[in-house]
């Protein structure tokens, strides 16, 4: 490995964040890490010559190109960007208001555009870099009541992360999508997770599932998130990396369940889709 590489990871005060944060600075390599909050950084991580903490707003170009700079000017240069950053607004597209809805898509959409427009620069210059971008399984299958606007925003990453993989590949570039399950963070605590601020009683099967995700799953959801730091720094050292990775038994389970139904409903009516061909 080369401990050399400098790493930006983004909401890294909490959850798979702090966790790779946590492993790579155990490993000896150079870290960057952004946090609403500078001293949740260093309360979560502690001090070391080899972490700056950057207090970002990523929906602030300005914060974002700041934090940038900053970790250029400590460590001289960034080759792996981890857009981690990200919350879930559970709601149905119903209840949830155009400022819940603009805010769940400001942090987890356009705050990464604006890290990846900030930082990919620098890594075109060096014709080298990893980027990751952290979906969710949520942005590959969204049947999930309640999580319509949350699996949006995944969608969205998922289709720019793509784009972005074929974009940066000629300048020796990587990208990597990550659709992670569920891990045992506080994702899904009620310091983290945003409800609807005016729910509507009506809709029992989303107020089930958020019920369930709170009370639930929280606490026990089935996946490891030091083993996915681990693996996240193998994917980095890999001359060929995946752009689409599935992280977790569930999200691969959830995955297959998606690409059947897909091939299933394909097939049943391929003869009304090709009927419009001339």
């Amino acid at each position: 490995m080369n401990k050399q590489k400098v790493w930006f990871v983004t909401g890294a005060s909490k959850g798979l964040g702090l966790a790779l944060v946590k492993e790579l600075l155990a490993t000896g390599y150079r870290v960057a890490a952004t946090s609403r909050s500078k001293n949740d950084l260093i309360t979560a991580v502690g001090e070391s010559q080899h972490f700056l903490p950057v207090e970002t707003d990523l929906t602030s170009e300005v914060s974002v190109a700041a934090a940038v700079k900053d970790t250029i000017d400590r460590f001289g240069r960034i080759d792996i960007v981890v857009n981690n950053a990200g919350y879930s607004q559970i709601g149905t597209l119903e209840e949830l208001t155009d400022t819940e809805v603009r805010g769940n898509f400001d942090v987890n959409v356009f705050g990464m555009l604006n890290v990846i427009r900030k930082a990919v620069p620098y890594l075109r210059l060096q014709q080298s870099g990893h980027v990751f971008n952290i979906a969710s399984i949520g942005g590959l299958t969204g049947n999930f009541p309640a999580f319509g606007i949350y699996c949006a925003t995944k969608f969205a990453v998922a289709g720019l992360t793509e784009a972005l993989a074929e974009e940066m590949n000629s300048f020796g570039i990587r990208t990597t999508l990550i659709y992670p399950g569920y891990f045992r963070t506080g994702f899904l605590s009620k310091e983290s997770v945003k409800t609807p601020q005016t729910p509507i009683d009506a809709y029992s099967s989303a107020r089930a599932i958020e019920s369930a995700h709170l009370n639930e799953i929280n606490g026990n959801q089935p996946n490891d998130p030091e083993k996915a730091a681990k693996l996240m720094i193998e994917l980095s050292e890999m001359k060929n990396p995946p752009v689409h990775f599935l992280m977790g038994k569930d999200a691969y389970e959830l995955a297959q369940n998606k690409i059947q139904l897909l091939t299933e409903t394909f097939e049943e009516w391929k003869d009304y889709t090709i009927s419009t061909k001339f």
